[in-house]
């Protein structure tokens, strides 16, 4: 199995203790190989230079595999320097070389921070997962999130709550719905997926009392696609859509904007949520937190999530291959 890679994120954040603390972990289970500056890991982290990807899988069962990127500044806990975002952007490229020449399985990214990227590089994205979706070449991904209790995929993603009714078009809706569904037949091995999908207004607009748009072309979508041979469920009020018994309805939830998706998931499963991004030619996934500088270098960071994370990485990576 080719490793999967782990990128270093904002070195000033918790990207580089959790990245440790999930090799000690894993590593002997799931070849692990770290790209960043070894400089910035923790002091005393067990950690081997390598310059070929292959060579992670021996490695990682006795100390954390690196494949050395320099930076040009040190890592101070809690201040990041835009001195490194050069670095930070650097590797995220590389890393996806590595996983589209075939070196690597799957990448796992740790957090950024978008401000130091900016300041320092004048990053152009809003995020890791526009930024990749560039890379790749692909101009249609869609972010989910994911854990072992809910796969909840928001439609509208990083855009004011004003913005919403007009972003939501029928066209973003069905690629979403399309993205969504081979995400899951191809990374996650479920032959025919069943996914729900939320109104855009209370109550699902309740009968127009409540807005408009589900009568006027959500139904209307969903039933068309339902005569494709998609399995959908909805538009559903989301307020009643999570709860343990409507969960084991589905395989994946598709909600309308940003909080109307992320609020239960992370209320559900806050440690172990995974991000993962669907419609890229190659497997992402990434811990659902920040890079929590208020908490970087003491020692405390919870490395729950990119635990998953990489496991989730890994299974998927098995699935499809």
């Amino acid at each position: 199995m080719k490793p999967v890679v782990m990128t270093c994120g904002e070195p000033a954040g918790i990207g580089p203790e959790i990245a440790a603390q999930a090799w000690a972990a894993l590593g002997r289970d799931i070849p692990l190989v770290w790209l960043g500056d070894p400089r910035h890991l923790p002091e005393g982290t067990p950690h081997e230079i390598i310059t070929d990807a292959a060579q992670a899988g021996a490695v990682s069962k006795r100390a954390l595999p690196v494949l050395a990127h320099p930076f040009a500044g040190n890592a101070v806990a809690g201040e990041p320097d835009p001195a490194n975002a050069v670095g930070v952007i650097d590797v995220i490229a590389r890393a996806t070389d590595l996983v589209q020449s075939g070196e690597a399985s799957a990448i796992c990214t740790a957090p950024i921070h978008k401000k130091a990227l900016k300041d320092g590089a004048d990053f152009a994205y809003p995020g890791h997962t526009e930024y990749l979706a560039a890379l790749a070449g692909q101009e249609d991904v869609v972010m989910m999130l994911a854990s072992q209790q809910l796969r909840v995929v928001p439609a509208t993603i990083h855009i004011a709550l004003a913005e919403v009714p007009t972003a939501l078009t029928p066209a973003l809706l069905r690629r979403t719905i399309e993205i969504t569904h081979h995400g899951l037949q191809q990374q996650f091995g479920i032959v025919s997926p069943r996914i729900a999908i939320s109104g855009l207004n209370p109550h699902a607009g309740e009968g127009g009392a409540m807005g408009h748009e589900e009568l006027n072309w959500i139904n209307g979508l969903i039933d068309d696609m339902r005569s494709e041979g998609f399995t959908l469920a909805g538009p559903l009020p989301a307020d009643t859509m999570f709860h343990a018994a409507a969960r084991a309805k589905y395989d994946a939830a598709i909600a309308m904007y940003h909080d109307q998706a992320l609020i239960p998931i992370k209320t559900l499963d806050f440690d172990k949520g995974v991000n993962v991004t669907l419609g890229l030619p190659f497997i992402r996934t990434s811990p659902d937190h920040g890079t929590a500088f208020d908490i970087a270098g003491k020692g405390i960071a919870n490395p729950s999530s990119m635990i998953e994370a990489i496991r989730m990485a890994h299974r998927m990576a098995t699935t499809s291959s």
